[in-house]
């Protein structure tokens, strides 16, 4: 650990956590980290710290993944053991459901994630100077 490393200011990982979350910048919690549904922008347009040295890479996805199964799979076993319900009823259903919850919860995972790395300084190439 260099001198400087010692000497920087310690980040609150809960409220990074919470504003990546909310899609909004780890450090001023105003501008938004998204440029599109999944894009992140090249910096903060309130804060100016650069984002685009941020990879979530394949953890956004696996997060998903595992609560949306983890949601979905016992619902859908407790519909069928106390209803059972026709297939078609299961399809029109839980579908839907798991794409919605898929396409809310990714973007909410990334940015939280992006909110991490801010806040444990794990920065890509280019985020902040060395």
């Amino acid at each position: 650990m260099s001198m400087a490393e010692g000497l920087q200011v310690p980040r609150d990982t809960q409220l990074s956590l919470w504003r990546g979350w909310r899609g909004r910048c780890p450090e001023c919690g105003q501008g938004r980290i998204f440029g599109g549904f999944l894009k992140v922008q090249e910096s903060c347009p309130q804060c100016g710290l650069r984002l685009d040295g941020h990879r979530a890479d394949d953890a956004p996805p696996y997060f998903t993944i595992l609560l949306v199964g983890h949601i979905i799979v016992p619902l859908m076993l407790l519909l069928e053991q106390k209803a059972q319900p026709p297939e078609w009823l299961h399809m029109v259903l839980w579908l839907p459901l798991t794409l919605i919850l898929s396409l809310w919860l990714l973007p909410k995972f990334k940015g939280a994630l992006i909110g991490l790395q801010f806040a444990r300084r794990m920065h890509g190439f280019g985020s902040e100077p060395q």
